[in-house]
């Protein structure tokens, strides 16, 4: 805590110059990264814990429809927030060199972008309403259209503390800005505030953010000049933004339609559903990607090491989720009723079909992150356009059989696109197929060994508590894991490897 307390203590103490040079990074990277997945993965499990306690507390205070409300909008409104970062947030931190008068450029442009879009969204709001056949969609539209001004003034402060491997300071932002949300979230809910509750939530969420961001983060922009040289970056950010374009709407249309056709409360369903489904992916995926965009970007002229970083981070990523994926799908029931209760049940047939997408999507999607390091932001984007085509037809075409058809059809569309696409991104960097095959092949057959004994030790305890039933079978999870990992040749090495890795989250760093 001493260390954390002065780590943070220095980073506001010191001067704006601290954030653009970065060859001090490229010494002992590895450790580096390590330290800082740590620092970070410890913060996803303080917010997953956040999360799940707010979940619980919420989904009993307010209903299905509540949330169908938020989801309705959301769809909408984290579409036009796309266009806030415009992709210039990825643009400092993969940039071999930078300087105070490009980030300023940067930082005004995403300044301007977020105040225009608040405005439409704000007037856009009626038509929200219209689309939906909702009237009390128009002032909830209006006040989410806040988060997105308060979001955009933290965009280049927080890119800055990434492309310094701050993770202690984004952490420490992180977990604050989530907690004064959540307590601003109970707080209206638990006075009968309703579906404002989850409105309070993100704009008092958005708001701590953006504070903390600028207090962490000691640089303040100057006035925008001309010749800043931003030109390429805006280039390269206009290309991801066209990414995040095309895979936002693919990601949101099983919402929309959902939203449209089958009503507020089936949407609410299905978005638990996802979100829960989500929640643990992303507390692997996030910290992971968050640590290895910035260090693979220091390797751009190593393919070397920079083939071997990523064939380790993926193997992490897949050693964390693919167990976990086969223990939420096999107890689907015991945590849908265990987290949101006996009003939700609804929601497990369509939650044990996520998870078989999220077997293979952590690991799969950080083929974005090979791509955005190598600054192949072109192709990035071609990437996407062509995976969101297979999602939305997949979409299209299991609509009408609800909520179970439209769950079914991301599954699928999932592992339909999954050789073309990586064959494609794979192309032109160090990396190669059978690289990506290599490295998840033993998290997969070791995953699929635990599936006969989790099934068979959850059908043995029916009677139990959600509790028991989901302890009982953590534990089968992690012994077959690891049984799994130790039978085949080679494998006690590599668990021994990840065990030397942990040895670094409680070294001293100099």
């Amino acid at each position: 805590m001493n260390r954390i307390a002065h780590e943070l203590s220095a980073l506001i103490k010191a001067g704006p110059n601290r954030f653009f040079d970065t060859e001090d990074l490229k010494v002992a990277l590895k450790e580096r990264s390590v330290r800082g997945g740590t620092v970070t993965m410890t913060s996803q499990a303080i917010k997953f814990l956040l999360y799940t306690g707010s979940t619980v507390v919420l989904a009993r205070l307010l209903t299905p429809q509540d949330y169908g409300l938020i989801a309705m909008v959301t769809a909408i409104t984290g579409f036009v927030a796309l266009f806030k970062d415009m992709g210039l947030s990825m643009a400092t931190i993969q940039k071999a060199e930078i300087n105070h008068s490009q980030v300023s450029a940067l930082f005004w442009i995403n300044v301007a972008v977020s105040f225009a879009l608040a405005l439409i969204l704000a007037a856009g709001a009626p038509i929200i309403s219209w689309f939906y056949v909702e009237p009390r969609l128009t002032w909830i539209a209006i006040a989410l259209s806040t988060t997105i001004i308060l979001s955009g003034l933290a965009v280049q402060h927080m890119a800055l503390l990434s492309r310094q491997m701050c993770f202690i300071a984004i952490a420490a932002i992180d977990i604050g800005s989530m907690g004064v949300g959540i307590i601003s979230g109970v707080v209206l809910a638990w006075y009968g505030a309703g579906y404002w509750a989850l409105v309070g939530l993100p704009v008092a969420t958005a708001l701590s953010y953006a504070a903390l961001a600028w207090v962490f983060c000691r640089w303040r922009p100057g006035l925008p000049v001309r010749g800043a040289g931003i030109l390429s970056m805006v280039k390269f950010g206009a290309q991801i933004t066209g990414f995040d374009i095309v895979n936002y709407f693919a990601r949101n249309l099983d919402n929309i339609l959902l939203g449209r056709f089958c009503g507020a409360s089936v949407l609410g369903f299905y978005n638990r559903a996802y979100s829960i489904m989500m929640l643990p992916i992303n507390q692997v995926r996030g910290p992971l990607n968050t640590v290895a965009i910035p260090a693979l970007s220091r390797l751009q002229e190593d393919p070397v090491r920079f083939k071997k970083y990523y064939m380790k981070l993926i193997s992490a990523v897949a050693f964390i989720t693919m167990p976990l994926m086969v223990f939420l799908a096999v107890c689907s029931e015991n945590v849908i009723n265990l987290i949101l209760g006996k009003q939700w049940l609804e929601a497990v047939p369509i939650f044990r079909i996520l998870a078989i997408a999220g077997f293979i999507q952590p690991v799969a999607s950080t083929r974005g992150v090979v791509l955005l390091s190598l600054k192949q932001s072109g192709r990035y984007l071609k990437s996407g356009t062509f995976s969101s085509a297979i999602l939305v037809s997949a979409f299209i075409l299991g609509l009408p059989w609800g909520a179970i058809g439209i769950a079914t059809a991301y599954a699928i569309s999932n592992y339909i696109i999954l050789l073309p696409i990586l064959w494609y991104c794979f192309k032109f960097t160090p990396i190669e197929l059978r690289d990506f095959f290599k490295s998840i092949s033993r998290p997969v057959i070791a995953s699929f060994i635990t599936v006969p004994m989790l099934v068979v030790i959850h059908s043995l305890i029916p009677n139990q508590t959600d509790i028991i039933i989901i302890f009982c079978c953590f534990i089968i999870t992690f012994i077959g894991y690891l049984l799994g990992w130790i039978l085949f040749p080679g494998g006690f090495d590599i668990l021994r490897g990840y065990f030397r890795d942990l040895k670094l989250l409680t070294a001293s760093g100099k």
